[in-house]
């Protein structure tokens, strides 16, 4: 195995969901948006259409993301469902260090559907692999540099108020939130069915 495969399977292994995150780095801030920009460089995407965006709100910025969550939460979900299932993890997102917001712009797929129309339905499902193939690489690399991360999907709470608040397109729909930070604690222990159960090979 060369030692680029065992890097990058590393990587794979470690990357685990963390929610006890503290509001530190352990990596300067331009290596953050190094990394993300990398990730949204490379990673692929259906017809090369290049469709995800990704926005990166730290410290002060992360804050005020989540208490706009809680504001809309606590206003629109039921008191007892609220303070159950949104209060303390909301809390402990805005204790992070920063968040990713994952986007999908769909302009790029308008012109393909023009040229592609009897594929135009599977553009959607296309544009969320995308996405989820952005979210892993970000995910991974976050890890890697020692900084704990777990994904949230707060979209239908948070479209409306993140686009006014940071002049995101009023088109571009949100996927998932990847909120990071210092580990305040080991990860849970990780209970994996078997491969056997799940991967399967012919012809070998």
């Amino acid at each position: 195995m060369s030692n680029i495969t065992s890097t990058i399977l590393n990587g794979i292994r470690g990357r685990r969901s963390i929610h006890a995150l503290t509001n530190q780095s352990t990596i300067p801030d331009e290596r953050i948006e190094e990394l993300i920009s990398e990730v949204v460089k490379h990673a692929p995407s259906a017809f090369n259409t290049q469709t995800t965006r990704a926005v990166v709100l730290l410290k002060a910025e992360n804050e005020k993301l989540w208490d706009v969550a809680r504001e809309v939460a606590s206003s629109t979900v039921p008191a007892e469902l609220f303070a159950k299932a949104y209060d303390s993890r909301i809390a402990a997102f805005r204790a992070a260090y920063g968040t990713v917001l994952f986007y999908e712009d769909p302009t790029p797929f308008v012109g393909l559907g023009e040229k592609w129309p009897m594929l135009k339905s599977e553009f959607p499902e296309w544009s969320n692999v995308t996405n989820g193939m952005h979210q892993f690489a970000a995910w991974t690399l976050l890890e890697s540099e020692g900084l704990g991360a777990n994904l949230q999907h707060y979209n239908g709470i948070l479209q409306v108020r993140a686009s006014e608040e940071w002049k995101i397109p009023a088109e571009w729909s949100l996927k998932a939130q990847l909120v990071f930070g210092t580990p305040a604690g080991p990860p849970k222990e990780k209970v994996s069915e078997p491969v056997e159960k799940r991967l399967f090979v012919h012809g070998k």
